[in-house]
C-alpha cells in the first residue's frame, strides 16, 4: 500500500528544513504529481542522493514497485546557501549531489545508509544537512535575498517595491532572486502565491474562498493558475477528492 509521512526538524536544521519526508510506492510501481512549492530537497532512495531543484510546473515523480524515496524539504531560498550553487542552475532538474557540489562540500558526503530503514535515512540527511550547514557559515554571498525579502515576496510585493526597500535597482533583485530561489520575482511570487493557495485547497477551503485570500483576480484565475502549475484543476486538490498521485506540497 502506497503511503507518505512528515515529519517536523528539530534543533538548528528547523532554521533551513521545513520537514523530512518519506515516500512508499507500494507493490505496484506508482508516478506522484509534484507541486511547484519555491522549495528544493535533498531525495535519498536506496544509494541514488539527489537534489532536485525548484519547480515552475508539476513534477511527475516515478518510483518502482517496493520503492522507498526519504527528503529533506528546504525552506524556499535556503538550499542553494548550503550547496554553494545558484537556484537557476537547478531549476526543473534532479541532479546526482556529487555532481552539484564543489570539491570542498563534496568531501562531507559519506556512503549512503544500507538497507530500506526509512528513519535510518532521514537521520542520515539530516546529519549531511548539518554538515552543509556548518560548511555554509562563513558565506556571506551578496547575490542572496535576505529573509525578509522571501516573505515580502510570498506576501506578493511588487518588484519595484521591493527593490526600493532593499535599495537595489530592479536588474539587481532580479538576478539576487534568480540566484535563490531559482526564478525572478514575478515567477517566485506566482509559485509561492500558488503554494498557499494549494496549501488551503487541500484544508477544504472553498476555491472562491482560496480566490479571495490569497490574492487571485477571482476564481476563475485562480483555476487557470492551478492548472497551468499543477496540470489539475483546484478540485483535484480537495481533500475528499485530492487524487492520492498529487503531492500538495513538497518539490
Amino acid at each position: 500500500m502506497r503511503s507518505y509521512s512528515e515529519t517536523a526538524p528539530a534543533g538548528p536544521l528547523r532554521a533551513v528544513v521545513e520537514a523530512t519526508w518519506r515516500a512508499h510506492a507500494g507493490t505496484a510501481p506508482h508516478t506522484q504529481r509534484v507541486l511547484p512549492d519555491g522549495c528544493m530537497d535533498l531525495l535519498l532512495s536506496g544509494d541514488r542522493l539527489v537534489v532536485a531543484g525548484p519547480d515552475t510546473t508539476a513534477h511527475l515523480a516515478a518510483s518502482p514497485a517496493g520503492g522507498v524515496t526519504t527528503g529533506l524539504r528546504f525552506r524556499p531560498g535556503a538550499l542553494p546557501a548550503l550547496l554553494g550553487v545558484p537556484a537557476d542552475e537547478l531549476r526543473d532538474r534532479r541532479a546526482p549531489l556529487a555532481d552539484v557540489l564543489d570539491p570542498g562540500r563534496r568531501r562531507l558526503l559519506r556512503p549512503t545508509p544500507a538497507g530500506d530503514d526509512g528513519d535510518g535515512d532521514g537521520a542520515w540527511l539530516a546529519r549531511l544537512a548539518l554538515a552543509l550547514h556548518a560548511a555554509a557559515v562563513d558565506d556571506r554571498t551578496p547575490t542572496r535575498l535576505p529573509h525578509p525579502a522571501l516573505r515580502a515576496l510570498a506576501g506578493g510585493i511588487p518588484a519595484a517595491e521591493l527593490a526600493d526597500r532593499l535599495g537595489v535597482t530592479g536588474r539587481t533583485l532580479h538576478r539576487r532572486c534568480v540566484a535563490t530561489l531559482g526564478y525572478g520575482p514575478a515567477v517566485a511570487r506566482r509559485v509561492l502565491r500558488f503554494r498557499a493557495a494549494a496549501a488551503l485547497l487541500y484544508d477544504g477551503v472553498s476555491p472562491a474562498a482560496v480566490a479571495a485570500r490569497t490574492g487571485y483576480a477571482d476564481q476563475p484565475h485562480l483555476s487557470r493558475e492551478v492548472r497551468a502549475l499543477a496540470g489539475v484543476s483546484p478540485a483535484s486538490l480537495a481533500p475528499r477528492t485530492a487524487s492520492p498521485d498529487v503531492a500538495a506540497t513538497a518539490g
